[in-house]
């Protein structure tokens, strides 16, 4: 063997080892990632589903708490008690019940059929005693009971998560559920989603491999160092470029969390404004369980923004603000028909968390409103950095524009606009959207106090 033949030998044989060593290191992270983040995921699912269900049984008895509060316990009064609650649903499967303490059926919107039979001794497939349950939780002053129950869209058995509460002068059972069955359904395509980024990382891997020992094969012909300090550099690559690989996975389960939880707390928002609109047009005044309800659903709200954050990707925090937005700048090259340049602009300072974050969505944002919507050849990113202005991200295009005034004032619309105007807002900065014929340009400008971290 030749000392040209050696030295590219030292030279691949480690390079195959700590490749073989990241290979089973990125796929034990992100194994350990998947199970603990499926588990806050489940975690914060069911918390979810217990705040909604309350939230739910709040607003039930708030339609028939003046009619309860009001002393009478006569036929008619608890027959319009009744007829209201049976009155509320919500999605395909979602319906409220109403039992007397001993177990007979007095309401039931979905199973008219069950009305009038008394069901204590009815129990599910693992021998729990369904009513019995039921009752004990509204006896204790409200709580929640796992059960299985007919689905209404399906027709089938399902697992369930109830909450009951009680009216104890009429004697009553209260309460609704939420079928769980579609949890699995979401874990499974959490799992599925996770190991195809296992595949595509191991994959990269494999790729940036190849290349890597092209260029060692080709170092150790030539005996030159500074393709040896080149293949040094392509490590490196390699390295950042997995560590993005674990990072876009985070920000994809986070954006699933975000967007799915919300989209419900929202859901269940809109039914009690719905009630307060109900009780205004009826001339009666909302009950303050209303607002307490609005109170816990801002609350939930506030929780699922929390729990979104801290599983957002660290692609910010690993490379910083530029190379994050060069990379989503290529990225969103390759995908469609649209070129993309970015320019950075003075010399580049740490920022905090938030300004890294919103400035990063805001970009987001804009890209996709420019694949959507603006027909456009070309979109250019500028950013720059000064530490007397603070901050400036300007992201324009050559499409065919649109009427800004018009996309503000419209409340089905804009809606993209309105939530980067309010994430800057929400860090002390501004946006200003420009657009006409000849394209559209968004310049978000972040303060330099309010992009510079704050000091330990």
């Amino acid at each position: 063997m030749n000392l040209r033949t050696k030295i590219v030998a030292l030279a691949v044989a480690p390079l195959l080892v700590a490749l073989v060593l990241v290979a089973l290191a990125v796929r034990h992270q992100e194994h350990d990632l998947a199970q603990r983040e499926r588990a806050l995921i489940e975690k914060s699912y069911m918390a979810q589903r217990r705040s909604e269900l309350r939230s739910y049984v709040d607003l039930a008895v708030s339609t028939v708490r003046p009619l309860y509060d009001a002393g009478q316990d006569d036929e008619d009064t608890r027959s319009e008690a009744l007829r209201r609650l049976a009155a509320l649903d919500y999605g395909d499967d979602g319906y409220f019940f109403v039992y007397d303490m001993q177990g007979r059926s007095l309401m039931h919107s979905r199973q008219p059929d069950l009305v009038g039979q008394n069901l204590w001794d009815m129990h599910d497939s693992r021998g729990r005693f369904t009513i019995q349950d039921l009752i004990a939780g509204a006896r204790a002053g409200g709580g929640y009971v796992e059960y299985e129950w007919r689905k209404p869209s399906s027709e089938q058995m399902a697992p369930k998560l109830g909450y009951v509460t009680a009216l104890p002068r009429w004697n009553w059972m209260v309460g609704t559920g939420l079928y769980l069955d579609d949890i699995e359904a979401t874990m499974q395509a959490l799992d599925r989603q996770m190991s195809a980024n296992v595949t595509t990382t191991l994959l990269w891997i494999a790729g940036i491999a190849a290349l890597c020992l092209g260029v060692v094969s080709a170092t150790g012909l030539l005996l030159n160092l500074s393709e040896h300090r080149t293949a040094e550099a392509k490590l490196r690559l390699l390295a950042r470029r997995v560590v993005q690989s674990q990072e876009e996975e985070r920000g994809h389960l986070a954006r699933e969390l975000h967007d799915g939880t919300s989209q419900t707390l929202v859901s269940a928002k809109l039914l009690i404004e719905s009630a307060v609109d109900a009780l205004d047009r009826e001339r009666q005044p909302a009950p303050p369980a209303l607002s307490k309800a609005l109170q816990r659903l801002n609350d939930s709200l506030i929780e699922v923004r929390r729990i979104s954050h801290r599983l957002r990707p660290a692609l910010l925090d690993t490379l910083g603000l530029p190379a994050a937005l060069e990379r989503l700048g290529d990225e969103f090259a390759e995908e469609g028909a649209i070129d993309a340049s970015i320019m950075i602009e003075g010399e580049a300072f740490e920022l905090s968390q938030e300004a890294k974050t919103a400035l990063f969505r805001v970009t987001q944002e804009a890209l996709t409103n420019v694949r959507k919507h603006a027909q456009a050849h070309r979109v250019h990113i500028a950013l720059g950095f000064s530490d007397e202005e603070g901050v400036r991200l300007a992201i324009g295009d050559d499409g065919i524009g649109f009427d800004v005034e018009a996309m503000q004032l419209d409340a089905r619309r804009g809606i993209g606009l309105r939530n980067m105007r309010e994430r800057m807002e929400s860090i002390g900065g501004r946006l200003d959207v420009q657009s006409g014929e000849g394209g559209t340009t968004i310049v978000a400008e972040v303060p330099a106090r309010s992009a510079r971290p704050e000091p330990a």
